[in-house]
């Protein structure tokens, strides 16, 4: 098996907060100011959506750049619900700018079931924690 994303957080002197590494990228984590935290970089679950959305996106380009067609500019929206009874659920709308045939939408679906980080979601993962 091969890696093919790498993180790492270093924690930081504030409550909460951490400063993220991911490749040549650097950015803040953080929790929201109703959680205890200062909500100056996205908390876990805002990255588990935007890992959902980007992934979206770019899928949804390249299958359009596949097949020779001009989407236009469009939006992807992901929610995280969960409840008390830990029942949770993802809501992602894709929002085009102009109207898409029906057809072709029953087509984008489709892919955005089966971008990669879509799969990854909603499959059983092993996560293997080790102390160092």
């Amino acid at each position: 098996m091969s890696i093919i994303a790498s993180s790492k957080v270093l924690t930081l002197a504030e409550p909460w907060k951490g400063e993220v590494s991911s490749g040549t990228h650097q950015f803040l984590t953080d929790k929201p100011e109703q959680f205890g935290g200062h909500d100056t970089g996205p908390a876990p679950y805002d990255f588990l959506t935007a890992s959902l959305a980007s992934c979206t996106m770019i899928t949804l380009r390249m299958y359009a750049q596949h097949k020779e067609i001009d989407l236009g500019e469009f939006t992807v929206e992901v929610d995280f619900h969960s409840n008390r009874e830990q029942q949770e659920r993802i809501e992602r709308r894709v929002v085009f700018k102009h109207t898409v045939a029906q057809d072709l939408q029953e087509k984008l679906l489709n892919v955005c079931s089966k971008t990669p980080v879509t799969k990854t979601l909603l499959r059983s993962l092993d996560i293997h924690t080790m102390i160092l």
